[in-house]
């Protein structure tokens, strides 16, 4: 969730690439309880309140005076003009769907495109720097699957060929990468994409394709999950065959190098992954069926877990993650023999991330050393690789610019890292290590979701963590840079951290004189189980007072004008949104996108996975009520801006239309955006453009009282316009 400011007064200013820069913060000596912000830094020269900005040469940091012939402008914060444009940031908002290696070492990774509708294309690499990469995927196809809404695990290399699911129609085909033939289709047609396969491993030793499936066709609100086998044999194609089943969701089948035993995590019931879930394997005959299963973590009633992201190595050996006895997600092995669980090494960092998406992959065996595993893990807001020696119960930790990492995929000696930093978007890297994979030998980016971001560099404000008193005991991280009109954004989730990355949408606000804080409240992973049940049976609580609590910190501070106070945040950082405006007078706007307004209509109309999410995370029906913002439209007092898609199955667009009509109703002003074709969380360019614009030009009218530099048409505000 955003909490955004808007500086006042003005500020004297060129058209240069200078940029003011913040004294760092004090942190307190002491508090019993703390949240961690992370700060956009900027440099600061304060002169009768007016902060300057200089022209300078791109490769130097200061400049001593501004060059004589500079006009000055003067201007309000929050108006100043920036070539970091709506255009620029939509046009640079391409996602990671995941990466993978063929057998002849290419890499190959799955790209999202707002500029083509959200389309996800996969794309091979080149072999080196000179050779361009390609798409592989045709423009009538879009790798992308529904499976739990969220999707991932999209695709799957096997030898020469890929399999991968198609977003119009949901079924399996199957690609050659090296043909130009046209993908074939390895799943029945059901009339409609009622149907949805994710997470998806070859089995050799029978040619068929293994993949967890969610059938929708008897109901959308209650499909059935069961893992599957496809055969691969010839191209008749038949019903899947179900090898696993019964229980309410499955994630994670991985084949044994021999295919002869099948790891696969699952759970149920209220339960979401990263509550309490099950590590089980299954031993496989001759036939293709399970005749014996063994549930290695999970099952223990003494012991609270959630084991994630099984692993086979080449000699055999089981690896997992799991949060057992201390609370944080570290890697363990099986002992097959005793089936018993051994801790490869312990640490309070996070080795995993919690399950909203299939596929993910947080760690690597090395090839070329088979005692070692590549890994990634978290810790007070930061992201590690390093390398695990698991036969002495090392760790030794491998320096990189990322300071943000995702999914790791082996290479021919080679790591490919995606990460992410303070200077850096979303990319991939090709890590190469030395010949005793202890140091870094060599780090080269391969691909970047905004590759042109560094034009911009001088314009950039970078992270910093500051720590400051919380009503409710936890943690916080936010950006922000120097100014007294804040905008606070509320990071989705709610077990989403904020991350201290380049992002473009917020040099958007920062470039202009916003400030930006992004909030981790309680229920935020990466600190561990503790801190993320915090939320559990408080949502609507805890994270509405982290937010409060952080405003409030940086008011007293004078780093903020309490009467420049707005908030925005999207999915469930859209219902802290609406929550803070009900339930408290911090804020003096809002922007809710795609957010919940009635808890309980969430819980009747929401998909599956997320449909008994809200009983642990509100508590009964007393609660669904009290914490519902459409209750207490009585109680708001701002203006509110709403952005909603009309294909969101996760909140539906029924909550975006009742707080609406509530709220136009009651005389506040209001504006309500909706956007045809719209699923949650996938933005269209055009979407991502109109949405970040309009939240501005709101702010600026109804909080700043003045005009952007931007040439923005406003949306009809009602009681307002």
């Amino acid at each position: 969730m955003a909490l955004l400011a808007i500086a006042a007064g003005a500020v004297t200013i060129t058209t240069s690439r200078y940029r003011p820069i913040l004294p760092p913060l004090s942190s307190p000596s002491s508090f019993t309880a703390t949240l961690t912000l992370l700060l956009f830094r900027t440099t600061h020269r304060p002169q009768s309140h007016r902060y300057y900005y200089r022209r300078r040469p791109i490769t130097t940091m200061a400049a001593a005076s501004s060059p004589p012939d500079q006009k000055k402008i003067t201007a309000p914060y929050g108006s100043w003009p920036s070539p970091i444009t709506s255009d620029v940031v939509s046009g640079a908002a391409k996602g990671l769907g995941g990466s993978a290696v063929d057998s002849h070492g290419r890499l190959f990774w799955l790209e999202s495109r707002p500029t083509e509708s959200g389309r996800s294309v996969l794309v091979r690499g080149g072999s080196d720097a000179k050779e361009e990469a390609i798409d592989v995927t045709p423009k009538e196809f879009s790798v992308r699957t529904v499976a739990q809404e969220y999707g991932g695990g999209a695709f799957s290399i096997y030898g020469d060929d890929v399999v991968f699911s198609n977003y119009k129609d949901q079924r399996l085909y199957k690609q050659s990468l090296n043909s130009k033939d046209s993908p074939v289709p390895l799943t029945p047609n059901y009339d409609g994409p009622v149907v949805s396969y994710a997470d998806g491993v070859y089995d050799a030793s029978l040619n068929r394709y293994i993949t967890v499936r969610e059938d929708r066709r008897e109901s959308s609100l209650n499909s059935i999950t069961s893992i599957v086998s496809i055969e691969l044999g010839d191209n008749a194609i038949q019903e899947p065959k179900v090898l696993v089943s019964g229980n309410d969701f499955y994630a994670f089948p991985r084949l044994d190098p021999k295919g002869k035993r099948l790891a696969w995590i699952e759970w149920s019931h209220p339960n979401m992954p990263w509550d309490k879930s099950e590590l089980w394997v299954g031993y496989i005959s001759d036939t293709g069926d399970l005749y014996k299963r063994v549930c290695v973590a999970g099952a223990d009633p003494t012991i609270v877990e959630s084991p994630t992201e099984p692993k086979w190595s080449d000699e055999g050996e089981l690896f997992f993650v799991t949060d057992r006895k201390t609370g944080f997600w570290n890697l363990h092995k099986w002992v097959e023999s005793d089936n018993t669980v051994a801790s490869l090494y312990s640490l309070e960092a996070e080795f995993a991330k919690p399950l909203w998406v299939f596929g993910m992959n947080s760690y690597e065996m090395i090839k070329e050393h088979k005692n070692l595993i590549a890994c990634s893990y978290r810790q007070k807001g930061r992201s590690y690789l390093g390398v695990l020696d698991k036969e002495k119960g090392t760790l030794s930790v491998l320096q990189t610019p990322f300071t943000d990492l995702m999914n790791i995929t082996s290479g021919v000696h080679c790591l490919y890292v995606e990460g992410a930093s303070g200077v850096h978007p979303q990319s991939i890297a090709k890590v190469t290590l030395d010949d005793k994979a202890s140091k870094v030998a060599d780090f080269q980016i391969v691909w970047s979701s905004s590759p042109t971001s560094s034009e911009y560099k001088s314009y950039f404000s970078t992270p910093e963590f500051i720590e400051f008193p919380t009503e409710v005991p936890g943690f916080c991280q936010a950006f922000k840079a120097d100014a007294e009109y804040f905008t606070f954004y509320e990071t989705g989730g709610p077990t989403a951290e904020a991350r201290g990355i380049l992002n473009l949408n917020i040099q958007f606000w920062t470039s202009r004189g916003w400030a930006f804080v992004d909030v981790n409240y309680g229920g935020s992973t990466g600190y561990g189980r503790a801190f993320r049940e915090r939320l559990l049976k408080r949502w609507g609580i805890v994270d509405v007072d982290d937010c409060c609590s952080c405003a409030q910190f940086l008011v007293d501070s004078g780093k903020a004008d309490g009467e420049r106070l707005c908030i925005t945040g999207g999915s469930a950082g859209g219902y802290t949104t609406l929550a803070a405006l009900a339930f408290k007078k911090t804020f003096k706007a809002g922007a809710s996108l795609y957010g919940v307004a009635d808890l309980k209509l969430l819980k009747e109309e929401t998909h599956k996975f997320e449909s008994r999410y809200m009983d642990n995370l509100v508590g009964g029906e007393k609660e669904f009520f009290e914490r519902s913002p459409i209750n207490f439209v009585d109680q708001f007092s701002c203006p509110i801006i709403l952005f909603q898609g009309l294909e969101d199955k996760v909140v539906p667009p029924d909550q975006a239309r009742k707080i609406y009509q509530a709220l136009k109703a009651k005389g506040l002003p209001v504006a309500l955006v909706e956007y045809e074709g719209e699923q949650h969380g996938f933005r269209k360019a055009e979407n991502i453009k109109f949405t970040l614009e309009q939240q501005m030009v709101f702010f600026a009218r109804l909080v700043g009282h003045f005009k952007v530099a931007d040439d923005i048409v406003p949306v009809k505000i009602d009681n307002f316009d």
